[in-house]
């Protein structure tokens, strides 16, 4: 296979997805690309929105259109480690002891409300999304080669949740946004649910499976073997060198961060079925991918900045190769 062009049928699969995904889910155009950039690149991606804003359908809906097994974890405060990984139990059958697989041993993991887990839980899922791998009583069990976290949370509640540490938020490639919908919009979802007893109830949507496990590795495989210009990878350093420098940073992005945004902007190159990178591909996943592992001085909070402030000066400063 030709590495500088896009495996056959990559775009019009990202294509099908969209279209179908649009039966259900009414804007979010930025949203559902992101997702799916980050699904195709092999990357996790954590969710954030208010309640309602259709993070978990989205993700239910993605499941329902890859032949993939999907599970799904409500996080609690109660939730334990062994809830997610698994655990040993006795058989008494031949005396001895069996792990018994949880729920993290999927394809698809929607880990819905992250953010309600106590850390020692929300551990649990770090050597899964780095290594694919699960250590439990000394064995290692290798996870399915196709792994995917989709994780949601919502930032306006903050009673009885446990902010993600920054090694766990440095697991997900992307932090998408889940924002209310533009007035024309609110009035599309009115009409498109309105004959639906239940927005959750995805049969009546007729929504056809568009791919498998087989063409979500072929695309990582086709993505992973791609190369772009030097110029752009100046570009891309120059934009992660940039968080470290400015002021209104205490801790920048990391080397980590510029090898997720070059994965990224490869994908949704090729998802949108163009040869190369473009210097607007990389700008497109710059803030999924880097507002999570800024952290900004207090003074700058204070000052009502975020992350996302930060990002639009640096890409506005940052010079753009030709």
């Amino acid at each position: 296979m030709n590495a500088s062009s896009p495996a056959p049928g990559l775009a019009s699969l990202y294509a099908a997805a969209r279209r179908e995904i649009a039966k259900v889910i009414v804007g979010h155009d930025e949203l559902v690309e992101q997702v799916l950039v980050s699904l195709f690149a092999g990357g996790h991606v954590l969710i954030e929105g208010a309640p309602g804003t259709a993070k978990t359908l989205l993700v239910r809906v993605v499941a329902r259109l890859f032949a993939c097994e999907f599970k799904r974890i409500q996080f609690t405060p109660d939730l334990m480690p062994a809830d997610v990984t698994g655990t040993s139990v006795f058989d008494p059958r031949d005396q001895s002891f069996r792990f018994r697989r949880g729920p993290v041993f999927s394809q698809f993991l929607l880990t819905d409300e992250i953010n309600r887990a106590p850390p020692k839980t929300q551990a649990a899922l770090l050597e899964a999304m780095q290594e694919r791998q699960v250590t439990a009583d000394g064995v290692t069990h290798p996870l399915p080669a196709v792994f995917t976290v989709f994780a949601t949370q919502n930032p306006i509640e903050q009673e009885g949740t446990y902010p993600l540490p920054e090694a766990q938020l440095d697991r997900f490639m992307m932090k998408v946004l889940a924002a209310y919908p533009a007035e024309a919009e609110e009035v599309e979802i009115l009409r498109v649910h309105q004959q639906g007893a239940r927005v959750e109830d995805l049969e009546r949507f007729g929504l056809e499976r568009v791919g498998g496990e087989a063409e979500l590795l072929d695309a990582q495989r086709e993505i992973r073997g791609r190369t772009i210009r030097d110029e752009l990878l100046g570009y891309i350093a120059r934009v992660v060198r940039a968080t470290r420098q400015n002021l209104k940073v205490e801790c920048g992005a990391s080397p980590r961060s510029g090898l997720m945004a070059l994965a990224a902007a490869k994908t949704r190159a090729a998802l949108h079925g163009r040869p190369h990178v473009l210097p607007d591909d990389i700008k497109a996943v710059a803030k999924p991918v880097l507002r999570h592992r800024l952290i900004l001085k207090p003074g700058a909070e204070v000052d009502g900045f975020t992350p996302d402030d930060v990002l639009d000066e640096i890409l506005a400063r940052v010079e753009i190769p030709r």
